[in-house]
């Protein structure tokens, strides 16, 4: 068993258990939030890994918290999405869609003027990128019920829209502090009512949004990213953290049949190198869950191969070295070097280091 066999996931064949990690870029320069042209051409290009996991796409227009990330709202967003679905798989390849929203993330001068929605009314203090340039987060809007509910709609009509744009299935970003890590963690989290208090309540959020996706589409289609750590984006690593990712990950492996699990970052703090940090991580998460896993932290060939041989996870997701080496599965394989990205070209739009690698 190697990381460049192939590996059923619900009956969807990949040809390896490399996956592409999502990353946004930025390339989505028009005011209606579609994808562009250049976007099928990037995925295409990189449909060699096992599985790939598009940028983080909001899913509605409070969800946003960059410019120029492209959105799965509307019908004209939707078809947007087709032509990249169509030559990924035109090139063997597969693909989820990560959906996603930035919660308290935000600012208003991306929001129309609006203040960001958020479990309460906290701060991130972080900066988000702007027109203007970086600015810094403002205190948000506690959500109301009918505002959380409305959301989770939003989510269940974006899993639907990504399949009719021909996705193999999508991703529910709930990590990086963005809005479903802000119900998770108790510093961003103080709501009184049913979404807060408990670890119970603080992870309904969740459980709501799978609920309503698979109203849509196969629960089979969904995987589910989180960062089980956390001191940064906003949300504290608290003395709950461990024990809510577990109540978490046993809930889902008992009463929801996802696609997978997709962690990145670490459970315990203490542990520092990337090698330690991931081997931990899927080691912890196993005990929890029987599906698949994805892991995405400090991964080498070496580090992903050992911990697919103790059975800690399935599929190894990589991100960075996919933006300037298209062809990575193949350089990774046959220890070909591998070409160093741009980062000033990392969020600029254009093709210029983006397509133009290779």
């Amino acid at each position: 068993m190697k990381i460049f066999d192939k590996y059923n996931l619900k009956n969807i064949e990949l040809a390896n258990r490399i996956a592409m990690a999502p990353m946004t870029r930025s390339r989505a320069v028009n005011p209606e939030g579609k994808a562009e042209d250049i976007m099928a051409t990037y995925y295409g290009q990189r449909a060699s890994a096992g599985l790939l996991i598009t940028e983080g796409v909001f899913i509605n227009e409070m969800a946003v918290g960059y410019i120029n990330v492209p959105r799965i709202q509307t019908q004209e967003q939707t078809d947007s999405w087709k032509p990249v679905a169509n030559e990924v798989h035109t090139k063997d390849g597969k693909i989820f869609m990560q959906i996603w929203h930035v919660g308290a993330s935000s600012h208003p001068s991306i929001l129309g003027g609006k203040l960001p929605l958020s479990p309460s009314g906290v701060n991130p203090n972080i900066k988000v990128y702007a027109d203007g340039g970086f600015v810094d987060t403002v205190a948000p809007k506690e959500m109301s019920l009918e505002e959380i509910y409305s959301t989770i709609k939003d989510f269940g009509i974006a899993a639907k829209n990504a399949i009719d744009a021909g996705m193999d299935g999508v991703e529910i970003h709930a990590a990086n502090g963005y809005l479903v890590n802000q119900f998770f963690q108790k510093n961003t989290n103080t709501r009184i009512d049913e979404y807060g208090g408990n670890i119970e309540n603080r992870s309904r959020f969740l459980f709501d949004i799978l609920d309503e996706i698979q109203k849509h589409i196969p629960i089979e289609k969904v995987g589910v990213r989180f960062s089980p750590i956390v001191d940064g984006f906003g949300v504290k690593y608290d003395d709950e953290t461990d024990d809510l990712y577990r109540y978490i990950t046993q809930k889902i492996n008992k009463q929801y049949n996802v696609a997978y699990l997709h962690y990145n970052g670490i459970v315990d703090p203490s542990i520092k190198t990337p090698h330690e940090k991931v081997i931990n991580i899927a080691k912890c998460m196993r005990e929890d869950y029987n599906g698949t896993i994805i892991i995405n932290t400090g991964l080498t060939k070496e580090v992903a191969s050992e911990i697919l041989d103790k059975g800690y996870a399935d599929i190894f997701a990589f991100g960075v070295p996919f933006i300037a080496n298209p062809t990575f599965v193949e350089k990774l394989e046959k220890d070909i070097p591998l070409t160093q990205p741009n980062p000033d070209y990392f969020y600029t739009g254009g093709a210029e280091g983006y397509i133009t690698y290779e």
